[in-house]
């Protein structure tokens, strides 16, 4: 099999996920549709952190009620791993505002606000693999399990379908 097929991607679930209980459906989400969770720990960003993470936001009207919202409480951040899953994730969100999210992505189903947007999911392979290593060190990451693997992609050729 072709692990170049397999991408990772950082998704956190934010302060407004949490307080609202919707962290076991929407993990559980990502979990039903095959995506592996590779690392995952509960934190809570530092503004110096959101400050960083947001930067190419630096400017913009939202981008101090973005760091104020992202430290206002716990997150929890996670590294997904599976085919494509960059693309995945993005899709299952939904569009950044849930009022604009379709009925079936995630923000779709459980938001409403412009503001409030329950979760981050990196853009980009290269952004996933700067914001994983912004999250986590190399050792928290464990790898793809290949014997799930099987039951969620055909491995009998030369990549994964």
């Amino acid at each position: 099999m072709d692990m170049e097929e397999m991408e990772q991607t950082l998704v956190f679930l934010k302060p407004d996920a949490l307080r609202r209980g919707l962290v076991g459906r929407i993990i559980g989400r990502f979990e039903r549709r095959g995506l592996q969770i590779l690392a995952m720990k509960m934190t809570r960003l530092t503004e110096e952190f959101a400050r960083e993470h947001y930067a190419e936001h630096r400017g913009k009207h939202f981008y101090e009620p973005l760091v104020e919202y992202s430290t206002s409480g716990p997150v929890i951040a996670m590294v997904l791993g599976g085919k494509n899953a960059v693309r995945v994730v993005r899709e299952m969100m939904g569009e950044t505002f849930g009022s604009e999210s379709a009925p079936g992505t995630i923000r779709g189903d459980f938001g409403l606000s412009d503001r409030y947007n329950l979760l981050h999911g990196s853009d980009s392979r290269e952004t996933a693999r700067e914001e994983i290593q912004r999250f986590f060190d190399d050792h928290e990451i464990a790898p793809m399990n290949m014997d799930e693997l099987e039951w969620i992609y055909d491995l009998t050729g030369s990549e994964p379908v």
